[in-house]
């Protein structure tokens, strides 16, 4: 087929259909990126009143696994005493 007005042939309408959607994925996958870095920057991990640890034994105590002098010898060596 021969374009003699000096039209694009098919070869160039797929090129531009393939770029245009690798920049529509690269917008959105920046601004995806974007709210994700700004989400967790504003919310960032939150200060715990309560050490994990300390938690774990409340919670191992509370449930019977283990006897009080256990949980106050660990207790203590958890706050360094």
């Amino acid at each position: 087929m021969r374009y003699h007005d000096g039209g694009w042939g098919p070869g160039a309408w797929v090129a531009m259909a393939f770029v245009m959607v690798v920049f529509w994925g690269a917008v959105v996958t920046a601004i995806v990126f974007a709210v994700r870095g700004w989400h967790n920057q504003s919310t960032g991990p939150a200060a715990p009143t309560t050490s994990d640890a300390q938690r774990i034994l409340d919670e191992r105590f509370a449930r019977g696994e283990i006897d009080a002098d256990d949980y106050q010898r660990r207790r203590d060596l958890l706050r360094g005493q």
